[in-house]
C-alpha cells in the first residue's frame, strides 16, 4: 500500500468511526448542524492518551503525540491540534499516566500453548534458562549437580509426604542422562517424576513407577515401538513410550487444581510481558478441557483475549471423509466466548519432529547419524493441506527441519499450480533449520513465516558440537535473509518452548547472542523495527487480524504495551531490560500486579478426574508429537 493510498485508507477510517457515532445519537429527522453538534455533545466521552512517545506501526503516521480512544477503539491518532480539531464538542477526557513512558502497539503472542504451559509452569521449573515467574523467579540449572541440589531442596519443602514432586525443565544434552537411581536419591517414599524440556521425556523414581503400576507385565502390552522408547531399568520413558505410559501418570502430571493454578500463572506471567493478545495453533479437541480452560481465559477479569486454531491433522485422522473434517472444524467456533475466540478459517497442520529433541527431518546427517522424524505421513499431510487448501483456509505449518521445509514448500507449489489462490499467508512456523534457496523459494511462493528466535539463544552452542555442528546451528532460524528477501515475519515463542516474553525475542532476533555470549550467524541479525513488527503488525497479519490489531490506527482496537523506553532507539542489548507499566486492552488500564477476580474450574463433580487427566495430557501429546493416543 502506497502512501496516498494509505493516507486514504486513514481518513476513511476517521470518518466512518466518527458517523459511527453520530449516527448512534442523531434521530432520523434531525437534520440541522446545530442538531448534529448537539448530539456530538452527547456522544460517549472520549479519552486521549498522552505519553512521551507514541509508536503506531503506521507507516503513513509512524508517531504520535495523542491517541483518541471510545468504546474501546481508536477514534483518532496525531497531534494535539488535529485531535481537537477532529473531536470538536464532543465530550473529552485528558489522561496524563502515561505521559513518562512509551506507547506502542499491544504485544501478541503469535503462538503459544496454555495448557501445556500451565502445567509445565505449576511445576517446579529447573532448566536451561531464567522463568520470571509472578511472584518467583527460577534461576537456570548450572549443571546436574546443581539440579539435583535445587530439587532436593523443593522436596524437603513439601508438607504432604505422599504428595508427587513433579520437575519440569531437565535437559540431557546440557547436563547428562536423567535416570531412575538420580531420582530415587531424592526420595524413595514420595513419587518423583521429571518432566524434559523438550516435553516428549519424562523419567520417573521406583516409588513412582510402583504408585503408578508401571512394570515389566505393563510393558508387554505395548506396541513394538513404545517398547522400544521405555526403558523401565532407568524409569525414562520417551515419544510413544511416554505417551504410552500416560494413561497411568496424566493424573499427577494434569489435574484440574494443577491445570487452574497453572493457567492462573501463565495469565499473570504474560500479561506482566505485555501481551494484549494471543494464539494457540492446534487447539483443544476435547470440550472438557476447553471448558475448563475457558473458565480461566474467558472471563471479563482476563486481561488479554486469546483465540485458537484446529488441529487440522487430529480432524483428518479421525474423520475419513473430507466434507465431514471441514464441518466438524466448523462446529468448534460454538465451544468459545468471552476474551476466548475460534480463528476462522485457519488450521495446523504437522510436517516433522521437534527442536528439543533433535528429530527435526534434515538434508545432510546430523553429527552422530540419528535420524529425524515425521509428525505426519506424506499421504496424510497432502491430503489435509489439499482438504484445507481448497476450502480457503489459512494453513499454520510446523516445520523445524530443512528436509521438513522442502516437503511444506513442494506440497505448496503443486497446490498453487492446481489451484492458484492470492494472499493465501501460508505460515512456516517455527523454521528452525533451514537454508537460502529456501527462503527464496518460500518468497516466491508466497509464504510467511513465524519464528522462534529464542533457539539461536539457547540452542546454538550447544547443537554446534551436538546434532547439528556449527553452521547449522549458528544459523537457526535466519530471519535476517528473511527481512532481506522482504518476506513477512512474525516471533513467537511457544510457551513453554521459549519464555513467552515478546521484548526477550526481540533481543534474541536483534542481538543473536549465544549462551556463551558470542554472536551466532551475524548475518541473520534482524532491524530493531523489523523485530518490533515481529510482535505486533506482522503477528497480526499472521493471523489475519492486521484491520484489528497489531498498530495504532482509526478504527482498531484500542490495544496498547506501555514501556519505560523505546525498544527502536534504546542500546540494542538493552532491548529485554525495558520496563513494562502494563496495558491497554480495548480501551481499559490493566497495570502489571492487577488482582483478578478468582475463577474456579470446579470439574471434580462433572467429569472424572482421571477422564480429564488424560483429556489435558492427551491434548499435549498432540501438540508435541502431532499425534492422538485417544484410539
Amino acid at each position: 500500500m502506497n502512501n496516498l493510498s494509505v493516507k486514504v485508507h486513514l481518513h476513511k477510517l476517521m470518518f466512518l468511526t466518527l458517523a459511527s457515532i453520530v449516527s448512534m445519537t442523531i434521530p432520523s429527522n434531525c437534520q440541522t448542524l446545530q442538531d448534529i453538534g448537539s448530539s456530538i455533545q452527547s456522544a460517549p466521552p472520549v479519552t486521549i492518551y498522552t505519553a512521551k512517545e507514541i509508536i503506531t506501526m503506521n507507516p503513513a503516521k509512524p508517531k504520535a503525540e495523542a491517541v483518541a480512544v471510545v468504546n474501546g477503539r481508536i477514534l483518532a491518532v496525531g497531534t494535539h491540534e488535529e485531535l481537537g480539531k477532529l473531536i470538536g464538542d464532543q465530550p473529552t477526557r485528558l489522561d496524563k499516566t502515561f505521559n513518562d513512558k512509551v506507547i506502542i502497539p499491544g504485544f501478541i503472542a503469535q503462538h503459544d500453548h496454555p495448557v501445556l504451559a500451565a502445567l509445565t509452569m505449576a511445576s517446579e521449573v529447573l532448566s536451561i534458562e531464567d522463568w520470571s515467574l509472578p511472584g518467583v523467579t527460577k534461576t537456570a540449572v548450572k549443571d546436574k549437580n546443581d539440579f539435583m541440589k535445587r530439587l532436593a531442596e523443593a522436596e524437603k519443602l513439601m508438607e504432604d509426604p505422599d504428595e508427587p514432586l513433579v520437575t519440569w525443565g531437565y535437559h540431557p544434552s546440557f547436563y547428562g542422562p536423567l535416570t531412575k537411581a538420580d531420582l530415587d536419591k531424592i526420595s524413595l517414599t514420595r513419587p518423583v517424576l521429571a518432566w524434559l524440556r523438550s516435553c516428549h521425556e519424562i523419567v520417573l523414581n521406583t516409588k513412582a513407577l510402583n504408585n503408578c503400576a508401571i512394570d515389566e507385565s505393563l510393558i508387554k502390552t505395548w506396541e513394538e515401538t513404545p517398547k522400544k522408547q521405555s526403558n523401565l531399568a532407568e524409569g525414562r520413558f520417551w515419544e510413544q513410550g511416554m505417551f504410552a505410559v500416560a494413561p497411568k501418570i496424566a493424573n499427577i502430571l494434569a489435574t484440574p487444581e494443577k491445570l487452574e493454578t497453572g493457567l492462573k500463572i501463565m495469565r499473570d506471567y504474560m500479561h506482566s510481558k505485555g501481551i494484549t493478545f494471543g494464539n494457540e495453533p492446534g487447539g483443544i479437541l476435547v470440550k472438557q478441557l476447553q471448558d475448563a480452560v475457558n473458565t480461566v481465559m474467558s472471563g471479563n477479569d482476563m486481561p488479554f483475549s486469546w483465540s485458537f486454531i484446529a488441529d487440522g491433522k487430529t480432524l483428518c485422522d479421525k474423520y475419513k471423509d473430507d466434507a465431514q473434517v471441514l464441518e466438524e472444524a466448523g462446529k468448534l467456533e460454538t465451544w468459545y466466548y468471552g476474551k476466548t475466540s475460534l480463528a476462522k478459517n485457519q488450521i495446523k497442520l504437522f510436517s516433522d519432529g521437534a527442536i528439543y529433541s533433535q528429530l527435526m527431518q534434515v538434508r545432510d546427517p546430523y553429527l552422530d547419524h540419528h535420524h529425524g522424524e515425521w509428525m505426519t505421513d506424506k499421504d496424510v499431510f497432502e491430503r489435509a493441506f489439499r482438504i484445507f487448501w481448497d476450502a480457503g483456509y489459512q494453513i499454520h505449518i510446523h516445520v523445524n527441519g530443512d528436509a521438513g521445509l522442502d516437503r511444506v514448500l513442494n506440497t505448496l507449489e503443486i497446490n498453487l499450480r492446481r489451484n492458484p489462490r492470492f494472499d493465501h499467508r501460508t505460515v512456516i512456523v517455527h523454521f528452525a533449520v533451514s537454508q537460502k534457496d529456501q527462503v527464496d523459494r518460500l518468497a516466491k511462493l508466497g509464504c510467511i513465516v513465524s519464528g522462534n528466535p529464542y533457539y539461536t539463544a539457547a540452542l546454538a552452542d550447544n547443537y554446534s558440537k551436538n546434532g547439528l555442528g556449527p553452521e547449522r546451528a549458528d544459523n537457526m532460524v535466519r530471519m535476517g535473509d528473511v527481512e532481506r528477501a522482504g518476506v513477512s515475519f512474525s516471533y513467537h515463542s511457544d510457551m513453554p518452548m521459549a519464555p513467552a516474553d515478546p521484548l526477550y525475542l526481540m533481543w534474541c532476533g536483534v542481538n543473536r547472542l549465544t549462551a556463551s555470549g558470542r554472536v551466532a550467524a551475524p548475518d541473520q541479525i534482524v532491524s530493531r523495527e523489523g523485530a518490533l513488527k515481529a510482535v505486533t503488525i506482522e503477528a497480526a497479519y499472521s493471523l489475519k487480524m492486521e484491520d484489528q490489531i497489531g498498530s495504532i490506527e482509526p478504527g482498531k482496537l484500542a490495544n496498547f504495551t506501555i514501556l519505560s523506553e523505546n525498544p527502536v532507539t534504546c542500546e540494542p542489548l538493552k532491548i529485554k531490560d525495558i520496563k513494562v507499566w502494563g496495558t491497554v486492552v480495548e480501551g481499559k488500564k490493566q497495570p502489571v500486579g492487577n488482582k483478578y477476580l478468582k475463577s474456579e474450574l470446579g470439574y471434580s463433580a462433572t467429569y472424572g478426574s482421571d477422564s480429564f487427566s488424560f483429556a489435558a495430557f492427551n491434548h499435549i501429546q498432540r501438540i508435541v508429537t502431532g499425534h492422538d493416543h485417544d484410539h
